[in-house]
């Protein structure tokens, strides 16, 4: 849970007035809109975001710490706008690559000096006025010179923005206060690694993360709230004799320290690991296919982040270089009418597992909101910002950012809902129907993922890759299952819809890390398994070296 005081009215005056960042951002804020509204181009709106960064680094490799470290930054970003909320200074260019040319981001002092954070204020608002009137005069001229735009909405729109809310600070010393403790544990996690001769890489990394942002603007804003995550990771890589690199991973997440699993269970998940790498240099590899399969929970929860949440945030669908998939779905069936998706930054719980992408206000200042994508199968809305797009004018409090960076729609929790399913144990015995049906000798079963990623533009393939690591052939003539290798599943979003038929009555997170336009930030994702009835996956990438021609050396293995 995050660590917070929220208050409002006097309450929050009386909380907030001690903290020297909240105090000094409203202050300079207020003395330069001041002094700005006397110039003949002044600004109509002007905000001022920091991002108080604390994090610990550690990882271990073989029983032996490699790296221990801790960082803090802080990150001020100007978002300074001229002209009106129909057309500013945050325009796109339309055959330009400055898109979000919205004011300066520039590491500042994270010791609390009035005086050195006024300094930056100073400095980086009087760029962002020079740089925000000058790219007006480009944007009203590109405007003229070029076709008229597909989208006609403005640029800004309207918010209840005067939002008051305060998260008391959080010190890494008292958050994390057993460094050598964990350091202890990630030794005896890849301690269990050394003496395997296959496994070439294998390590056990902690990352404890404080991020602390505050957000003030000229319509009254002033939050400050505090981002906490604790998240280890265990990873360890194997070698085929093909050559082909085998990665496995565990990951375990937690809002504090103590949520994290106890040292028995994890020592359990990596001598499990270290069987299962054994296993997967002997699988045999996939060749292209294209047939019946089922994605756990995990994997579902991975495929919809990537094939779809990405292409429901809403900058996507003004930008006139982007697909715009369902830009024009909206009332329209995407999905079974059995499925609903929604996304949600206030909930922080699906089936007992923490969910990463919780969040109280957005990096705009507007309050965390659940927003129902789907709902029976259908279209109805998209992550929206301040950015208006055609039909959808008002945020929904969806702009993020790692700090420094400018918020654009991102992702939060996302949720796929299932209102009619199956015992997940019987998708096997549908899957095997399904190759009768379609006359395959075998289906898939992507058991678990690393990741993904997508393409969005129109200027290539509008396609999807998720990155299965564990994938079983489930045979149609009753063979037992067969673990299998070297495949990544491919395909394009809206045909791939077109083909779930099912859904099972049980549940996975994925928690993780998104990177995109606006930076890293923390995401999950939860769904039911599903039963698709059509899927393509494609041959890996594949090393070409050779294994390793000296033995590994010599190594006492862990109990």
């Amino acid at each position: 849970m995050l660590l917070s005081l929220v208050a409002s009215g006097i309450a929050l005056s009386q909380t907030a007035e001690n903290d020297l960042v909240m105090q000094t951002l409203a202050q300079e804020l207020a003395r330069e809109q001041s002094a700005l509204a006397k110039q003949t181009v002044s600004p109509y709106y002007m905000s001022y975001n920091v991002g108080d960064e604390q994090t610990v680094s550690m990882t271990s490799s073989y029983g032996a710490l490699v790296k221990s470290d801790s960082s803090r930054r802080r990150m001020l970003l100007v978002d300074l706008r001229v002209g009106d909320y129909s057309l500013d200074n945050t325009h796109q260019i339309r055959a330009s690559n400055d898109m979000f040319a919205r004011g300066g981001a520039r590491m500042i002092p994270f010791e609390n000096s009035e005086q050195a954070l006024k300094l930056a204020l100073w400095r980086e608002t009087n760029q962002a006025y020079n740089s925000a009137t000058e790219r007006l005069q480009q944007v009203r001229t590109n405007k003229t010179v070029k076709v008229a735009e597909e989208d006609s909405s403005g640029d800004f729109s309207k918010a209840d923005a005067a939002n008051h809310y305060y998260e008391v600070p959080v010190e890494m010393s008292s958050y994390f206060p057993n460094r050598a403790a964990w350091e202890a544990r990630l030794r005896r996690y890849s301690a269990l690694f050394a003496g395997q001769p296959n496994i070439f890489e294998a390590r056990a990394t902690l990352e404890a993360s404080i991020v602390r942002k505050y957000f003030v603007s000229t319509e009254g804003g002033e939050i400050a709230s505090n981002q906490l995550y604790v998240r280890v990771m265990v990873m360890a890589t194997a070698k085929a004799d093909d050559g082909m690199e085998l990665p496995l991973y565990q990951s375990y997440f937690g809002f504090k320290p103590e949520d994290l699993p106890p040292d028995d269970t994890i020592l359990n998940d990596v001598r499990q690991m270290i069987a299962m790498l054994t296993k997967m240099r002997q699988a045999p590899i996939v060749d292209p296919y294209a047939g019946p399969a089922i994605l756990s929970g995990g994997a579902s929860g991975v495929f919809f982040h990537e094939i779809f949440g990405h292409r429901v945030e809403g900058h996507r669908q003004k930008n006139e270089a982007e697909g715009q998939t369902f830009k024009k779905k909206i009332g329209q069936k995407i999905l079974p009418d059995f499925m609903d998706v929604y996304f949600d930054p206030n909930q922080k719980k699906y089936r007992d597992n923490d969910l990463l992408g919780c969040y109280a206000y957005d990096d705009e200042g507007v309050k965390a909101q659940r927003v129902d994508i789907v709902q029976d199968g259908v279209l109805k809305t998209f992550l929206m910002t301040r950015s208006p797009i055609e039909g959808f004018e008002h945020s929904n409090g969806h702009a993020r950012a790692q700090p420094g960076k400018l918020p654009v729609a991102r992702q939060s929790n996302l949720v796929v809902v299932a209102k009619k399913t199956v015992p997940a144990d019987s998708l096997r015995t549908l899957l095997i129907a399904e190759c009768k049906k379609a006359g395959k000798p075998y289906g898939l079963w992507f058991k678990q993922v690393e990741g993904g990623f997508t393409l969005t533009g129109r200027t290539i393939p509008n396609a999807f890759n998720v990155l299965p690591i564990l994938v079983y052939r489930i045979y149609a003539d009753g063979r037992p299952d067969e673990l299998v290798r070297g495949v990544d599943l491919i395909g394009t979003p809206l045909a791939t819809f077109e083909r779930i038929i099912a859904a099972g009555n049980d549940g996975e997170t994925f928690n993780g890390i998104c990177g995109a336009e606006s930076g890293w930030v923390p995401v999950s994702a939860s769904s039911p398994s599903l039963l698709v009835r059509e899927i393509e996956v494609q041959k890996k990438q594949k090393s070409q070296e050779r294994l390793p021609i000296l033995s590994a050396p010599d190594a006492i293995k862990a109990n």
